[in-house]
């Protein structure tokens, strides 16, 4: 039986977490102790919850068209291989 591999240790998925857990407990500490009105704080937050939104996606979009890519190039190395071998044959 295979054994299911990830990409990434344990470690790097915690230290990714982690990072994103604190500098967002940091952004919302921030938040809280600005000396300004509800509607500039809550520009802030919109703005800092549509930016990690955003890198999230373009994140997922650049790896997605990176295995795209590759799985592309897998299988027309795949076509390639099979019509040299049937061309060796003739």
């Amino acid at each position: 039986m295979k054994r299911k591999a990830y990409r990434n240790s344990p470690a790097f998925v915690l230290l990714a977490w982690g990072a994103f857990l604190a500098f967002l407990a940091l952004m919302i500490i921030g938040l809280i102790t600005l000396k300004e009105p509800l509607m500039v704080k809550g520009y802030y937050f919109m703005a800092s919850i549509g930016l990690v939104s955003s890198a999230f996606t373009v994140a997922k979009v650049v790896r997605d068209n990176q295995e795209d890519e590759e799985r592309y190039n897998q299988m027309f190395r795949a076509v390639d291989i099979d019509h040299d071998q049937k061309t060796s044959q003739e």
